[in-house]
């Protein structure tokens, strides 16, 4: 068995006032920090806009931050709206996280699925899917290193990025239409749920092109977890921050676009039915990580919803401590020897 750990921050949660969000900003970099220190794999960040509980709506800058207060933790961007930005600009931008990662912020792009993020932005909503290509074309020839031709005059960004011949980039979706970009472009394919009907697609199309790629996405049944010594207890306390971080995203559901786990009129019992969040003691944790076989993934979202500090730091060291530690996988010292508890 192999597992992986993801840190997931999203920045969900309505706080009182400007300096208790940036408390809370403050404490995910540091929390990034320790999954860094303690062997987690992944730090995961996303990107979304005019949401009404408050969501991450700068996850390069966010990656960034992260990047330099850690040594060896992979940083995903997962999913960056890529039509919102200067395809230019995107480009310099990621090819320095590059550098100054060390090559280890990944990125997975997508269009999004809210006009209203495209109205904010002042982006058309209409031509997204031709500005996801265009968008994509400029950064695979921004990052040669070349001049190359851009909107009627030869540019050339520099620097380049460091991992070669491109930063690990991925494009992600949940319609046949981004299955079929990610093989047109020969990208990686991460569709955000268990949809192994668009990895057919996905692998089709690039059969039919002759390109290679890989698709991941996650395994039926990934949840989004929460560790508490008492559970039961703990439903009570803090579900209603994953209820508030669940109705939220549901919120933005749009009629014929298919979105995991986007239910309407939930309550509690709803939300804690359909197994999306799950609040596990580190003892239960533990035994899922021992019983499963291959790779398996656990997703830590302590900050949902707005989830008070304290809570969300508790949960964090019960994974570290009671978790982590009986698997051997221990604190890293400055020299990068992993110490195991």
């Amino acid at each position: 068995m192999k597992l992986a750990t993801t840190l997931r921050i999203n920045m969900t949660g309505a706080p009182a006032s400007p300096e208790t969000q940036g408390e809370r900003y403050r404490a995910a970099i540091e929390m990034a920090a320790y999954a860094d220190r303690h062997g987690f794999s992944i730090v995961n960040v996303e990107e979304h806009h005019c949401a009404a509980i408050g969501w991450l709506p700068s996850p390069l800058v966010m990656a960034g931050l992260i990047a330099g207060r850690t040594a060896r933790v992979r940083i995903r961007v997962s999913a960056l709206l890529i039509t919102l930005y200067d395809p230019i600009r995107l480009a310099e931008d990621i090819a320095i996280l590059d550098l100054a990662s060390n090559g280890r912020v990944s990125v997975v792009a997508g269009q999004g699925y809210r006009p209203i993020e495209y109205h904010a932005l002042d982006r058309d909503w209409a031509s997204r899917g031709m500005s996801s290509d265009f968008i994509l074309q400029t950064l695979l020839q921004a990052w040669r290193g070349e001049a190359f031709e851009y909107r009627g005059r030869m540019v050339r960004i520099s620097p380049v990025p460091q991992t070669r011949p491109i930063p690990p980039l991925a494009y992600g979706g949940m319609s046949a239409a981004a299955a079929r970009r990610a093989a047109r472009f020969g990208l990686d394919f991460h569709p955000p749920a268990h949809m192994p009907e668009l990895v057919a697609i996905y692998e089709d199309e690039l059969e039919r092109l002759g390109k290679c790629g890989h698709a991941e996405w996650p395994r039926e049944g990934t949840s989004l977890v929460f560790l508490d010594e008492d559970p039961e207890a703990a439903w009570q306390e803090i579900g209603p921050y994953l209820l508030a971080e669940a109705a939220e995203y549901g919120s933005w559901a749009r009629e014929g676009v298919e979105r995991p786990f986007a239910s309407a009129d939930l309550t509690l019992d709803k939300l804690r039915a359909e197994g999306r969040y799950e609040i596990l003691t580190p003892a239960q944790c533990l035994r899922r990580i021992r019983a499963a076989h291959g790779e398996y993934t656990v997703i830590l979202h302590p900050m949902a919803g707005g989830i008070p500090l304290v809570r969300a730091w508790n949960c964090l060291q019960l994974y570290a401590d009671k978790v982590l530690a009986p698997l051997g996988i221990g604190v890293h010292d400055s020299s990068g020897l992993p110490q195991h508890a």
